[in-house]
């Protein structure tokens, strides 16, 4: 089997950080626009600039058009709110990978696939992980905010579920239907939902102006090419399993910048869930549910 280069792991390592750094934008951004907003403003960005691969495939429009509405508009705008409302970052991290078990779930259920105890255990682990979290003083101040998180995590899970029944789907081409197809459904809800959208854009300052592109430039476009490109070397089983680095980066980064404080619930919580992540992401290489999907920080 191929071994990843060690330049091509300090590819996957940028990438990782990347996706990382993209919480702390995400939250600087919906302290200066209304999340749903922001959520718009950044898919446009990535729509605009993909619209060239924004192609018709016979067959399977009705599973791209519910990977955008799920996995896009929707998972995007519970959790932005939730990313609004909360106060630690940490714990919306951690708590956004529970799209990997919920989508290893729905696809128990709705593509009759078949999972051994070692994907069960990651499963409940998982879970039990986010539990423990929970008890966090800190993450009880704001509790809503998480649980928009978890909510997001298994309504973006179905997208991914999805995205397993479209072929040979590459990088671009499946972040020009996202974004198009997330885009009415953004609208749809900011207008029911939120308000002072012009006035946010005439208020913006360049710290605001600068977390939206750096969330559609180099986390989307940038770092998800970056990482197709990789997946399209390697196999999955090689390459998967490193993105769990990606919510411990968005950890490191929390405390460093947005003054987040560990305890020891969250220290234990965090290492069940990204554990069980981890061994389902393993186990799943070989399907889209083990590959980074449009989560929270990606």
């Amino acid at each position: 089997m191929t071994e990843v280069s060690q330049r091509h792991h300090l590819q996957m390592i940028l990438i990782n950080a990347i996706w990382g750094f993209n919480l702390v934008a995400i939250k600087v951004g919906v302290d200066r626009f209304p999340p749903v907003f922001l959520g718009f403003l950044r898919f446009l960005i990535v729509g605009l600039a993909v619209l060239p691969w924004l192609r018709v495939r016979r067959g399977e429009m009705r599973w791209l058009l519910i990977a955008a509405v799920f996995g896009g508009g929707l998972q995007f705008a519970i959790m932005y709110t939730g990313v609004a409302l909360s106060k630690n970052m940490s714990s919306v991290a951690i708590a956004g990978q529970l799209g990997v078990p919920f989508a290893t779930i729905l696809s128990v259920v709705m593509l009759g696939e078949h999972i051994h105890w070692r994907r069960s255990l990651g499963i409940a682990l998982s879970f039990a992980g986010v539990v423990v979290l929970g008890f966090n003083p800190h993450v009880m101040e704001s509790w809503q905010g998480l649980a928009l998180i978890v909510v997001g995590a298994f309504i973006g899970a179905i997208g991914l579920v999805a995205i397993k029944r479209v072929r040979d789907l590459n990088a671009l081409e499946l972040q020009a239907w996202l974004s198009w197809g997330s885009l009415p459904v953004f609208l749809m809800l900011t207008f029911w939902l939120e308000e002072g959208q012009i006035e946010s854009l005439r208020n913006v300052d360049l710290t605001g102006a600068a977390a939206v592109l750096y969330s559609a430039l180099l986390a989307s476009l940038f770092a998800h090419t970056a990482y197709f490109a990789l997946v399209h070397r390697y196999p999955m089983s090689r390459i998967a399993p490193l993105t769990v680095m990606a919510p411990l980066f968005s950890v490191a980064f929390a405390i460093l910048f947005l003054g987040d404080v560990l305890d020891w619930r969250m220290i234990i919580g965090g290492v069940m869930t990204l554990s069980g992540v981890a061994v389902i992401v393993m186990r799943e290489s070989k399907s889209a549910a083990g590959q980074p999907g449009p989560g929270l920080t990606r």
